[in-house]
């Protein structure tokens, strides 16, 4: 690929105000896919610039009209798969199954988005007084502060976008260095072709160096009435803490230490076939991912067997390889940090039952790893593991599954498997995340459903009537007849 991507301001490809760029540099040959514009502090100004001139020209476009851009958007969007599918090989190490599914949901969210348009945006309420209408009505924020990451580059870019865009708002977008083109200029391109007006959506790319700033650039402007962030949570947390500082509401979806609880009477094959799945999905690198499988000790062993079998069987490597179903990391430190964590557990008196826990040439390679005997002293019995391993568990009974489960200073998503429906859902209910699944592992996503978290996986809801609230502001307005309206002075 290796081409160079400027700045989207005001619906033009432009360089950065400092003329610097920045590489965007691939997993697993270590190449660089693109050079993108390093953005700076200057160019956030001009983007948000665009950004305002054009909100009330794009807030006023009638509904019929927006609804067409999105409809158009998904239609680009699936036409162009094959290309996403090798632009996510290249930029994130993504495996082809992932890459299509990206495409997909992302597709679908820009549907969901088209139909939100024309929903009802307000309610007549009662009133005392007399003459008068009384109504609560939903009217756009304005510009729209939107983070995107690197790991669902499609899905989650397009859902940092789609519906604050259909909602009426401006959006000024700031992807992943480790994925500018696919969680952030691919997305750009598509909705500008679909008829998307200049200065809607403006993305700032930058080097890594300078991110900080440029973030803090970006929620600092008086102009920008709300950011959402899809990320880690220490980032989540600084970003929420500016986003109060200048008094701006944010959507913040951050980490999980997800749980998979297996019951004694569940079907052990689909309990099996859900825990691969939820742990190693793109490498595990998923806000979703399945960090600890909570088993039953009635089965236990016969789960872990065949659990351990499945894992070890799994065929990792080269993502453009299409028999590959555990691609690469996103980068050597990321790997160095997992296989950390995985050592740190054995030197300790964890075991491993499947993988190896070291880091594989070309340096962004983890054998999909399964550990047993782990313990509170242990590093990855409380931190987010974000790649290719995961934990399990042995309990006595699903009150001491429940306690496990809530063990953690995050809530996110969660699963539970049984044939007892009553059960599950009665371990749903206390398990205290955001999202809980009965007889499916913690990966799910649709873009009507509401998705967030609770404790330190973040607040506020992107998808559905959710996100609609979140991502307008309600407005009281009243109408009083003529001579109907008394004055006590």
């Amino acid at each position: 690929m290796n081409r160079t991507r400027g700045l989207i301001i005001n619906g033009r490809e432009t360089s950065a105000s400092s003329g610097r760029t920045a590489p965007d540099i691939g997993p697993w040959t270590g190449e660089t896919c693109a050079m993108v514009a390093a953005g700076t502090v200057e160019d956030i100004t001009r983007a948000v610039d665009a950004a305002d001139a054009a909100f009330e020209g794009w807030a006023a476009t009638p509904p019929t009209e927006r609804r067409a851009i999105f409809l158009r958007a998904a239609n680009i969007l699936t036409s162009r798969t094959q290309e996403i599918v090798e632009l996510m090989a290249g930029e994130v190490g993504a495996v082809a199954p992932w890459a299509a599914f990206n495409v997909k949901l992302a597709a679908d969210i820009l549907l969901e988005a088209a139909a939100a348009v024309t929903q009802p945006t307000g309610q007549l309420l009662a009133t005392d007084q007399q003459g008068a209408y009384s109504m609560q009505v939903r009217v756009p924020v304005g510009v729209i502060a939107a983070i995107s990451p690197w790991n669902a580059p499609l899905i989650l870019g397009v859902r940092a976008v789609a519906l604050p865009l259909a909602l009426g708002n401006t959006v000024v977008m700031k992807p992943s260095e480790d994925a500018p083109i696919a969680c952030g200029l691919l997305i750009s391109d598509v909705l500008h072709e679909a008829g998307l007006p200049a200065g809607a959506l403006n993305v700032v790319t930058n080097d890594r160096v300078d991110a900080a700033q440029v973030v803090s650039a970006l929620i600092a402007d008086p102009r920008v009435r709300l950011v959402n962030f899809t990320g880690s949570t220490d980032v989540g947390r600084a970003i929420g803490v500016q986003a109060a500082q200048h008094l701006k509401p944010a959507v913040l979806e951050l980490g999980g230490k997800n749980a998979l609880v297996v019951l004694e009477d569940a079907d052990l094959d689909h309990a099996v076939n859900a825990a691969t799945f939820g742990a190693y999905m793109n490498a595990g690198q998923i806000c979703m991912c399945v960090d600890r499988v909570i088993v039953h000790r009635s089965v236990a062993d016969e789960f872990l067997a065949k659990f351990a079998q499945r894992v070890n069987a799994l065929p990792y490597g080269d993502p453009t390889d299409p028999a590959t179903a555990v691609g690469p990391v996103v980068s050597p430190q990321a790997a160095q940090r997992i296989a950390a964590l995985i050592a740190d557990a054995v030197a300790k008196g964890a075991t491993l039952r499947a993988g190896t826990g070291t880091v594989e040439a070309p340096g962004t390679l983890i054998k999909p790893a399964v550990l047993t005997g782990v313990t509170r002293d242990m590093d990855i019995f409380h931190g987010e593991i974000f790649g290719p391993a995961t934990v399990v568990h042995v309990v006595d009974d699903a009150d001491e599954a429940v306690e496990l489960a809530n063990d953690t200073p995050y809530g996110l998503t969660a699963g539970v498997i049984t044939e007892d429906l009553a059960a599950g859902l009665d371990v749903a209910r206390r398990i205290r995340t955001g999202i809980i699944h009965v007889n499916d592992q913690s990966i799910a996503d649709e873009p009507q459903a509401p998705f967030g978290g609770v404790k330190n996986s973040g607040y506020g809801r992107f998808g559905g009537q959710a996100g609609v609230d979140a991502f307008t502001d309600t407005r009281w307005i009243t109408v009083q007849a003529k001579g109907h309206a008394h004055y006590p002075i």
